[in-house]
């Protein structure tokens, strides 16, 4: 499997683009704020014709799901959540108003996903891992065979997502990433929704936060 990643709108989202040998890929967190950074996006994805197939969000906070309208109307494939991230889509016309973000259009999801359940596309196959605590419905897509794991806002660098938002708790988040996270082989890189990657034995060693 191969992972492109992508760094869109004024929050410095992580927009990943997840593909193989058979060319068919999937689109985790669009995050493009403007026409320019879609362009940059599709070109991407034209010029080593790519065939998307389905997009989801690892959470339904404003700055990750900005880029949904432009993915549902340019590819017209279907979009997954987890079920109990579906309440800030109902808000997320007023966020955007208030933060700035040129929201275009809000996408229904055409399915939930759950923990435990088995992405595939192509060859390649996501396990979908819950992990509230930064917002309810954050989800996690871990790939055993390539060693990866997709967090959103559940974990980072030297860090960890905020807990004093809508639905946020610290004993909840740090319950997820004990038990669901440092649990992971610890050659797992680690790819947050925002700043560099990492691995799950440096954040198990460094992250102030465990330590």
């Amino acid at each position: 499997m191969y992972l492109k990643v992508f760094t869109f709108n004024p929050y410095q989202v992580n927009t990943f683009l997840l593909y193989d040998e058979t060319k068919e890929c999937i689109i985790i967190d669009p995050a493009f704020n403007d026409d320019g950074e879609f362009d940059r996006f599709k070109s991407f994805i034209a010029d080593n014709e790519l065939k998307p197939v389905l997009f989801f969000n690892t959470h339904c906070h404003i700055d990750h799901i900005v880029g949904n309208y432009y993915i549902s109307k340019h590819y017209e494939i279907k979009y997954g959540i987890h079920e109990a991230g579906a309440e800030f889509l109902s808000h997320a016309k007023n966020y955007a108003d208030i933060l700035g973000f040129n929201l275009k259009g809000l996408i229904k999801p055409d399915f939930f996903v759950k923990e435990g359940e088995v992405i595939t596309f192509g060859n390649s196959s996501l396990l979908v891992i819950y992990t509230p605590g930064h917002a309810d419905g954050s989800i996690c897509f871990y790939s055993e065979k390539d060693k990866f794991v997709i967090v959103g806002d559940v974990l980072f660098e030297g860090s960890i997502g905020r807990t004093d938002l809508p639905t946020g708790s610290f004993d909840v988040l740090a319950d997820s990433i004990i038990k669901k996270l440092f649990t992971l082989p610890l050659d797992t890189i680690v790819y947050p929704g925002h700043g560099n990657k990492t691995s799950i034995n440096n954040e198990i060693r460094h992250n102030p936060f465990f330590s």
